[in-house]
């Protein structure tokens, strides 16, 4: 089967919303819904060629700098075998013009308005409801340090509260299920329809808690299929690792420690450099994690993360 690199472009306004067009007719696929971007040319880059089709195609211009590497999808249509190299695009110069397209629509994550859309764009889309930035909780440890459980869940209740004034939030919840009913009490009447909860645990445990799932490595490793809940996620520290969660199709993956950390004492850490050789062309998002707080988004932006992850940085 014929084998086609293609760069996709995910333009996201402040507003959250994404640009998507409809193919023309007389194309492959008319009436369909896809995000911009086009065929990689012999001698080009992927994120050389998303640069030339946007300027093709929507008469706007992006700087190199703005075109983040984010997820890798293949996809095995009928004529063609495609593989799809997603960007994230936050800045641009000029307003979209539909020059190759019959209708161009701004939509906001999760909800569609448009349809129907190019089949391998479905599983990307959902990507787009994770927030860039996840808070792992700490009640255990404030516990083993001395505080009480009621101070702790307030710390943890405030810190939350702090944190979603920037945007939206993915909670993981990785408390012994009796603290971990606790906290998710305490934690839910302040998340809104664009933040998740994920429960570091059992799958049953998320379902009678009513979160997502996020599992350790070592339970990752003995799966041997996805669970049923609609989010899953994974920790992973290797290649290997993060291999094991795109074949299991999870929804995003939490990839480190980037910098030396207190909860993995005994781990090397693998740097920004270390990070980027194992996420790069991952098929599903992945969090940077270990000694990183909100300042290190950009970066982990720039080495190919979906977003970052924190414990200390985000509850003190």
């Amino acid at each position: 089967m014929k084998r086609v690199e293609v760069a996709a472009a995910v333009l996201r306004r402040d507003d959250g919303a994404v640009l998507l067009g409809q193919r023309a007719e007389g194309t492959f696929c008319p009436g369909y819904w896809e995000f911009p971007g086009g065929k990689v040319e012999p001698g080009e880059t992927p994120a050389q060629a998303l640069v030339r089709e946007l300027a093709e195609e929507l008469e706007i211009a992006v700087a190199p700098e703005d075109v983040l590497p984010w997820v890798v999808r293949e996809h095995a249509y009928a004529h063609a075998h495609v593989r799809l190299h997603f960007f994230r695009i936050g800045r641009w110069s000029g307003e979209p013009r539909a020059r190759v397209h019959a209708a161009l629509a701004w939509v906001r994550p999760p909800g569609m308005t448009v349809a129907p859309l190019l089949p391998a764009n479905g599983p990307v889309w959902k990507f787009l409801a994770l927030p860039e930035r996840m808070l792992v909780s700490g009640v255990a440890a404030m516990l083993e340090a001395g505080e009480s459980l009621a101070a702790a869940l307030e710390r943890q209740e405030a810190a939350l509260v702090r944190a979603r004034v920037l945007g939206p939030v993915l909670v993981q919840v990785r408390e012994p299920v009796a603290l971990a009913e606790a906290l998710v009490r305490r934690l839910r009447p302040h998340l809104g329809p664009e933040d998740l909860l994920v429960l570091n645990g059992e799958v049953d445990e998320a379902r009678a808690l009513g979160t997502g799932l996020h599992l350790p490595q070592r339970r990752l490793e003995s799966l041997s299929r996805r669970p049923e809940l609609p989010w899953v996620g994974a920790s992973v520290h290797e290649a290997s690792a993060l291999r094991r969660a795109e074949a299991l199709a999870l929804d995003y993956a939490v990839l480190g420690p980037v910098r030396p950390t207190r909860s993995h004492p005994g781990m090397a850490a693998l740097g920004w450099r270390g990070f980027e050789e194992i996420a790069r062309g991952a098929a599903i998002p992945v969090y940077a994690i270990g000694g990183l707080g909100p300042a290190d988004l950009e970066d982990a932006r720039r080495a190919g993360a979906h977003g970052v992850a924190g414990i200390r940085a985000w509850w003190s």
